[in-house]
């Protein structure tokens, strides 16, 4: 017996497409479920998930998953999670709310780390303290403006308040939350599980506590563990530290399916709008299946890849290409997390007048596939990338653990099979029985969408009045409450934030937390080996790495010098580069090229500055693929091409791209507010963070709007065609490098492949890669469609090949752990916010994450220099932020993520030597160092600011800060 007898053996099952051996077990007296997934990883991977289902929209779920992370019965300090991350070797680590679940994960490669983390989370979870004042700092609670002057205005505060309202700025996630409102009437699908700001402060304390009791039990508990720890030795811990405790809990909770539609369903809903250009959005989505039914889920992925993989597909050529809409929704694909899964089609930048007709050419476009059919190539590909996906070993954002970890959890929480999810050779061999059939596609076609009642037209209009009616029904909310206090209530809310203020100001004893320490960390980092050679037209690098079967390909030249408008225009080049036809090939037939050969083809530029000088960069076009190691030739061909055959004369593709390439941008700032605010305090520190920020930044947001309304004129549009075939031509001039990344066995094969691999004839561009200098300081204030705030300063300082680099970059975690963290979230009630030094632009910045505050926050920026200087810091602190330096440092990545950054390390000339040097002095940072740092670059030296948010929060900023808008 290889586990602990508490625990019962359901099944064990070995899947060779994933090297990996899952076990199920069920915990005797409680039924909790533990999914093991043993794998030769160092890196060990726990979650454990509760099934929440909240019937409301006030956010309890959501709140509790951060109050159980105040403290608990066994670590009774205020802030164990935030603690731990100080004092933890992770690789990550963190906590999620879903629509019907909640999950705690971390993930380690240190054993004695690992073993810290899961007693924390084992105890958070399952005996947390849920303290009244924790749920008023992390959830919602009234307090005045001046919390101690009662004559100043009443507010609401939360930092889930705060985050929600962040979250609900965002056009896609209004878009979203509108839809499961109307597909999901009679179930939890119907509420907002995050919260809705205007419900969140009905939730009560004895409601949360409530909600823990029922739900926070090991019966409804799902445990999941990866990597290659013994499953008897995590069981144990298990047991010993939680399950041992509980009884099984009687009541069972579960998502009920919805009840189908006896009709299709119309809604017209709205949105929050800035401009009076702001245009509808349309989408029709269907409920279909059981998402715990693995061969009816991978049907439905089947139908989705057919309608959808790329835009020679029926309906994503549709959806981009129709007069009726500006460009694809963004919640167009299948979703299959929930019990249900569900398929949206739709469009944004639309008329309300046209939903019908939008609906109609949907259902047209599906009727069309229907009785026209798919060829079988085209059925294959689809299979082909159902394939690929399963096969390939990820871990570049999420560990790879967590990655497979999640996958199964869906089905698992609705008490499916969460090994069958995993074992998509199983379903697949299923899928292609099913395909044997000639009517199968078009009848499942038919049943899914056709035939299907369970259908709804949402079409979500622009209201510019609906953020101000919003803001003014929240201060009549306010004011009648303010009006109705007595004095003994106006007392008892200022005693109440005094008692906070006392418990967020008051040290608690971090001795009661495990830790891991400097002699923990290991000694050096490892580095993929890079092989070069000479090929018969091409200089190759080869790595190999173990990648289950895919190969990678890049194709890598060195940018020449560029005018200021060819920077401009660079990214949108790299956008399209694979998006467009090939020589005598239109852009659909190549569409269909990349499904049937690659897992992916697309262009970036990997732009440095240099290690020892922030005003000199190197620049690369890099043209990335994958594949399944079979078609290795056809990619090989494939890229070439796209080096050698774009076709520039496909106008109109290129304006739809461009509209498409508009919409991301404008949608994504809600959810990156913070990144946009850095990038525009930094984007006068050097020549590169100039260029980022008018391309990739709010500059760059603003341009794409005004380019893409040019673009509507037709001779406009041809000439913009024209300049990125010029840039194109000058950029693929010279010969490029070419990297490989796969398995040993292969690497031979892939070398014949890349035999003939040629582009040009020339050896290097005319000119080298440069850029203006620029080092001075500005002043900003972006308005945006938000309702809170991100805030930003940046000071000029040094790169990573400096003495003083490694201080500085152990001086931002000091900085968040030891004031910012309490200034910014506890009290201010922002959702994050933190300090970092930025070694590629030589500047160190501060920021904060949906914020409700502006002046203040910039004030506790200030604040937090002068307590560091001041303080007499412990070694404790220091050491806190290092673990956390070398953590992000040491962060594995996938197999080919790993050879692809050491890569790029390499081209842009940061050797081993380099970063062994630079993680060298990081482990030996001092106190004194830190404040002579903070001192020499910090202290009295003007920074520059920016601010993102709401055209309100510009107030009072009028004589500091320029306006902008988007």
């Amino acid at each position: 017996m290889n586990h602990h007898p508490a625990f019962e053996l359901v099944r064990e099952q070995h899947l060779d497409s994933l090297n990996i051996t899952v076990q199920e077990f069920t915990h005797l007296s409680t039924g909790a479920q533990h999914i093991h997934i043993q794998a030769d990883s160092d890196e060990n991977v726990f979650l454990v998930a509760l099934r929440t289902v909240p019937t409301d929209s006030t956010g309890v779920a959501h709140i509790l998953e951060h109050t159980a992370l105040c403290g608990s019965e066994k670590y009774p300090v205020r802030d164990p999670f935030f603690m731990m991350i100080r004092r933890s070797l992770n690789t990550f680590m963190n906590a999620f709310t879903s629509s019907d679940w909640t999950a705690y994960p971390f993930a380690s490669t240190n054993t004695k780390d690992f073993n810290n983390l899961l007693d924390v989370y084992l105890d958070a979870v399952f005996f947390s303290r849920l303290d009244e004042l924790d749920f008023l700092q992390e959830g919602h609670r009234l307090e005045f403006e001046k919390w101690d002057d009662p004559s100043s205005p009443l507010q609401f505060k939360g930092v889930v308040y705060n985050e929600m309202k962040g979250a609900m700025s965002s056009v896609p996630s209004q878009l979203w939350q509108s839809l499961c409102k109307h597909l999901h009437p009679s179930n939890t699908y119907h509420f907002n599980s995050g919260g809705d700001p205007v419900e969140i402060p009905d939730l009560s304390y004895q409601q949360l506590k409530q909600f823990y009791r029922t739900h926070y039990h090991p019966s409804n508990a799902i445990f999941m563990t990866f990597g290659s720890l013994p499953v008897s030795e995590l069981q144990q811990r298990f047991e010993d530290q939680a399950l041992c405790r509980f009884d099984r809990l009687d009541e069972t909770i579960k998502v009920d399916s919805e009840k189908p539609f006896t009709a299709p369903l119309t809604v017209n809903d709205v949105y929050t709008a800035e401009n009076d250009e702001d245009k509808s959005h349309v989408v029709v989505a269907w409920l279909l299946g059981e998402s715990t039914d693995p061969v009816e889920a991978l049907r439905a992925q089947l139908m989705a890849s057919l309608l959808y993989e790329n835009s020679a597909s029926p309906l994503q050529q549709l959806l981009e290409t129709s007069a009726l809409g500006k460009s694809p929704s963004p919640l167009n694909g299948i979703e299959d997390s929930q019990k249900q899964i569900i398929f949206v089609a739709g469009m944004e930048g639309c008329e309300a007048t046209d939903r019908d007709a939008i609906e109609s050419e949907i259902l047209a476009t599906i009727q069309q596939a229907i009785s026209e059919g798919f060829a079988p190539e085209r059925i294959n590909a689809c299979i082909d990338q159902l394939e690929l996906q399963q096969r390939e070993v990820g871990g570049d954002g999420y560990p790879y653990g967590l990655q497979l970890i999640l996958t199964s959890l869906g089905s698992a929480t609705h008490r499916g099979d969460p090994v069958a999810v995993l074992d998509l050779d199983r379903s697949l061999n299923q899928l292609r029985e099913d395909l044997k059939d000639p009517n199968f596609v078009g009848e499942t076609l038919q049943r899914l969408f056709i035939d299907n009642t369970h259908r709804l037209t949402l079409c979500v209009e622009p209201d510019t009045k609906l953020a101000e009616a919003q803001n003014a029904a929240e201060q009549t909310r306010l004011d009648e409450i303010a009006a109705a206090l007595s004095e003994q209530e106006v007392t008892a809310i200022v005693e109440q934030s005094q008692r906070l203020q006392d418990r967020q100001n008051a040290e608690d004893d971090p001795g009661t937390l495990p830790k891991v320490g400097i002699a923990d960390v290991p000694a050096s980092i490892h580095e993929p080996a890079r092989l070069e050679y000479q090929g018969k037209s091409v200089t190759a690098y080869e790595y190999e790495a173990g990648t289950n079967g895919l190969v990678y390909l890049q194709a890598i030249i060195a940018l020449p010098e560029l005018t200021e408008s060819e920077r401009q225009i660079l990214p949108f080049l790299c956008n399209i580069l694979s998006e467009l036809g090939l020589g005598n090939d239109d852009y659909l037939h190549v569409q269909n090229l990349h499904t049937a050969c690659s897992g992916g083809l697309h262009a970036f530029t990997s732009i440095r500055n240099n290690a020892f000088d922030e005003q000199a960069s190197s620049a690369y076009l890099v043209l990335s693929g994958k594949g399944l190691r079979r078609y290795v030739n056809e990619l090989t061909t494939l890229m070439q091409r796209t080096l050698t055959e774009v076709r520039f004369d496909e106008h109109e593709r290129v304006r739809d791209l461009m509209s498409q390439t508009r919409s991301r941008k404008e949608s994504s700032v809600a959810g990156n507010g913070h990144a946009y605010a850095m990038g525009a305090a930094s984007a006068t520190a050097n020549g590169l963070a100039a260029m980022q920020f008018a391309t990739s930044g709010l500059a760059g947001i603003k341009a794409t709007k005004l380019l893409d309304e040019r673009l509507a004129d037709a001779a406009e549009l041809a000439l913009f065609c024209q300049e990125l075939q010029h840039l194109y031509q000058k950029l693929t001039a010279v010969t490029p490098v070419v990297a490989v990344v796969g398995e040993q066995q292969y690497l031979a094969a892939y070398r014949e492949a890349l035999a003939n691999f040629q582009i040009a004839s020339e050896q290097q561009h005319a000119s080298e890669w440069s850029l203006p200098k620029v080092r001075t300081v500005n002043s900003s204030f972006w308005a945006v469609n938000a309702q809170v705030n991100f805030c930003a300063l940046a000071f000029p300082t040094v790169t990573s090949a400096h003495q003083d680099a490694a201080a500085l970059t152990v001086l931002g975690g000091v900085l968040r752990n030891g004031f910012l963290h309490r200034a910014l979230r506890e009290q201010g009630g922002a959702y994050g916010g933190g300090a970092n030094q930025d070694n590629a632009n030589a500047v160190f910045k501060f920021f904060s994450y949906r914020d409700p505050r502006t002046q203040e926050t910039l004030d506790d920026f200030y604040a937090s220099i002068e307590w560091l200087i001041d303080t007499e810091l412990s070694f404790d602190k220091v050491e806190e932020s290092i673990l956390g330096v070398i953590s992000s440092l040491d962060k594995p990545a996938s197999p080919a993520g790993e050879a692809k950054q050491a890569l790029s390390q390499y081209l842009h000339g940061r050797s081993p030597e380099h970063r062994e040097a630079f993680r060298t002095n990081v482990l030996n940072v001092t106190a004194a160092e830190l404040k002579r740092v903070a001192t020499k670059y910090l202290k009295d030296t003007k920074p520059s600011v920016a601010i993102v948010g709401p055209k309100s929060s510009y107030e009072g900023f009028e004589d500091t800060l320029e306006f902008f808008s988007l």
